[in-house]
């Protein structure tokens, strides 16, 4: 018989070691003893499981510390009894249940996934962690397993066990800090959380499943058993990793992009219809999605996640996001999600104090809480935390197929005074502001994907003039592929807002950004973050009146696509939305009505056919050879002129901009030699809105007379607030 304090402790949901005490278990004596925790049950029996014969019924212990019954039951076997498979008969109030015993089942992780989680060296720690539907010694259910070495005790507790936390205690792997639970009879859709007793007795709010693959919809916050996702397979994976391919990148916010007609989100399967073919008419190459992980306010983005391996539910299954993801691939799409393993919130059924103390975060807040968004900052030195959130970028490219990860808030991540006063960040261990830990989180992660994933690609938002961030770790970089040129994207935006009277005083901020674009594989992005928080639409940063703010987006967009580097422009921007974004709606799809909006969106076509069909425009982004100046220093008319290359350097493309209102007639440039000049793109066309101020058809035919330290030039009609792209024919 089980000592009363045991029994008590089990009944308190007190026993930190359930395997020791429940199930079938010998004694000191050699006698075999069976037992079982059923509260709320009347009676319980012990079937054999190959006979279906009942073997004996369990005595209820009476404990008059708990009022009555206990709901703890035993018996012994008669003497000489062995080991055998049984189920359990329980009688309760509303009917009979019969049910395989989670405490007679050996335990779930093997010696060598226990020993890769303690190191912190599991290549794949989502496939043992977690709630995984499957089956064991021929009976189904699903096995829970998560890291929380300091507890005293935890509990799976969901809508298969109303949520009691004496019923399904767990097995503590103490060489890994792993407990675990095989749970009969649960299978695809039970909601459940992990109650916690800490270390020091406190009970922690229920938490979810920092490995849970799914999630109930916000408001409500279980995590929710499925099977893990398996992406479909397919041939030419990973262009989008290539540095000389064409990338044009469109942001979408899942939840705003569109919108039902009662202002309801519309899920994967609706949107696999409308949004993959939008972006297909319109030439991206790529889909970006900012951050799809389950998080629990809407207004964050996704930016503040909480369920790193869930796809949210807004939008429907992790299913669901599955095939949304096969579907753009069909269409010849590349997905990229927005993943931020840079910090978490606070919610208290996330992972804060997961287990009684701080075990995903610093303790210290002067390492483990970001000052401007009041989250908290991953422990990249603990060996457990690093290992998943590494598996987690594995995690989506492998599991769901997606072809890139754009990593955010990096330069938050890189420095240890982030946004930080002095005294208020602890420096490393050289006495220095690098967050040497960060450091090499990003380079394993890049490391791993590169060996397992050698098509998928990863992109730094990365602020800062941190040295190497596409360069990789073996010669000391970070291991990106490609990084967001903030630097541009600023003094672009900046220049065109100025009124083109006063563009003259600012002309270096459009070529400045030359003077270091080959040091990284630059992104050029005109991104959500530019569109939002009172910064206005793009096209209401363009001075003017009505006509010429949509000239000035239409030249910058012309400019964007001849600069090297790739390209990504933010869902409404193509067609020039006036209001900034809102996550809370639809975008203004009525615009599209208008001739200047739709003429915008027209444009954004044209420069995404033009540039997948150029070479020149793409091949070479990443090295001076593919640029060359014609005329940078033009200030006093706002005019600026570049050749592009590609590998193969007999197909050159000539790029002018005009950022001024004024048409320039017989404005002279030098050119690379003797032939026709021909218009490939013109945005001031009447096609997208403009006066149709250009050069005809026939191309403008250079002249030997020497112009830019050339011995050749050509004489053009510079339209006004316009972008030109032309192609050299060459005399055969």
């Amino acid at each position: 018989m089980l000592k009363k304090t045991e029994v008590l402790a089990l009944c308190r949901a007190e026993h930190g070691d359930p395997f020791a005490v429940l199930g079938m278990r010998g004694d000191s004596k050699g006698r075999l003893w069976l037992r079982a925790l059923q509260p709320g049950a009347s009676a319980v029996s012990v079937i054999d499981a190959e006979s279906g014969v009942k073997v004996l019924d369990l005595t209820q212990r009476k404990l008059d510390v708990l009022g009555g019954a206990s709901g703890f039951f035993e018996a012994a076997l008669p003497e000489g009894s062995q080991p055998f498979k049984y189920r359990l008969r329980i009688v309760w109030t509303g009917g009979v249940q019969e049910i395989a015993d989670p405490y007679s089942f050996p335990a779930i992780l093997g010696d060598l996934d226990a020993w890769l989680l303690a190191e912190g060296s599991h290549l794949r720690p989502f496939e043992r962690l977690g709630a995984h539907p499957g089956e064991i010694d021929g009976v189904q259910g699903t096995t829970f397993a998560v890291w929380a070495p300091d507890a005293q005790r935890v509990s799976v507790v969901g809508d298969f066990n109303t949520w009691d936390n004496r019923r399904h205690p767990m097995r503590l792997r103490r060489e890994c800090g792993v407990w675990e639970l095989f749970i009969p009879g649960v299978g695809s859709g039970a909601c459940y959380k992990y109650e916690i007793r800490a270390g020091n007795g406190q009970i922690q709010p229920l938490k979810a499943d920092p490995y849970g693959f799914a999630a109930e919809l916000r408001p409500s916050t279980a995590s929710r058993v499925y099977d893990l996702p398996m992406a479909e397979k397919r041939q030419n994976v990973g262009a989008g990793s290539r540095l000389d391919a064409p990338i044009s990148i469109y942001e979408v916010h899942l939840g705003s992009w569109r919108r039902d007609g009662d202002g309801g989100f519309i899920d994967y399967r609706r949107l696999a219809e409308t949004l993959i073919p939008y972006a297909v008419d319109l030439g991206f190459t790529h889909l970006e999605l900012l951050p799809v992980s389950e998080h629990p306010f809407d207004a964050s983005w996704g930016y503040q996640p909480l369920g790193l391996y869930a796809p949210t539910a807004r939008f429907g299954s992790p299913d669901d996001f599955r095939d949304f993801v096969a579907a753009c691939h069909r269409a010849g799409l590349e997905v990229i999600v927005d993943w931020v393993p840079a910090h978490f919130p606070t919610d208290e059924h996330g992972l804060a104090r997961f287990d009684g103390d701080c075990l995903y975060e610093h303790a210290d807040p002067r390492e483990g809480k970001h000052q401007d968004w009041g989250t908290l900052i991953y422990n990249f030195g603990r060996r457990e935390v690093f290992n998943y959130l590494v598996g987690n970028a594995l995690f989506w490219i492998e599991r769901y197929g997606v072809d890139g990860l754009r990593v955010d808030a990096v330069a938050s991540m890189l420095y240890r005074d982030y946004s930080r006063k002095q005294g208020e960040w602890i420096p490393n261990i050289h006495g220095g502001r690098e967050n040497l830990e960060a450091v090499h989180f990003l380079r394993r992660v890049n490391e791993i994907l590169g060996q397992e994933c050698p098509g998928a690609a990863t992109y730094a938002e990365e602020s800062t003039s941190w040295q190497a961030v596409t360069r990789p770790p073996s010669i000391g970089g970070l291991g990106f592929h490609f990084k967001w040129n903030m630097g541009w994207m600023h003094d672009v935006l900046d220049y065109m807002r100025h009124d083109p009277i006063h563009r003259r005083y600012h002309h270096n901020q459009l070529t400045f950004g030359l003077l270091y674009a080959f040091s990284e594989n630059f992104v050029l992005p005109l991104s959500h973050d530019e569109v939002v928080h009172g910064k206005g639409s793009l096209i209401d940063k363009m001075p003017g009146d009505y006509g010429q703010k949509f000239a000035n987006l239409r030249a910058l967009y012309g400019f964007m696509w001849a600069h090297p580097g790739k390209k990504l422009l933010f869902m409404g921007s193509e067609f020039a939305q006036w209001n900034e974004w809102n996550d809370a709606g639809s975008l203004d799809w009525s615009l599209l009505d208008f001739p200047p909006h739709a003429g915008t969106q027209a444009l954004i076509r044209d420069l995404n056919r033009l540039y997948r069909a150029t070479p020149a425009l793409y091949e070479v982004d990443f090295d001076a050879r593919g640029f060359e100046w014609l005329s940078a220093n033009d200030s006093d008319n706002s005019v600026i002129a570049f050749l592009r290359r590609g590998r193969d350097a007999s197909r050159v493309m000539l790029c002018v901009c005009n950022f001024t209102p004024l048409v320039r007639q017989d404005y002279r440039i030098g050119v690379p030699g003797p032939g026709a000049y021909r218009e490939r793109l013109n945005t001031d066309s009447h096609y997208y809105g403009g006066g149709n101020v250009g050069n005809g058809f026939d191309g403008i035919k250079a002249e030997a007379q020497p112009s830019h330290d050339r011995e050749w030039s050509i004489s053009m009609t510079l339209p006004p607030l316009a972008t030109l792209i032309l192609e050299w024919e060459r005399l055969v």
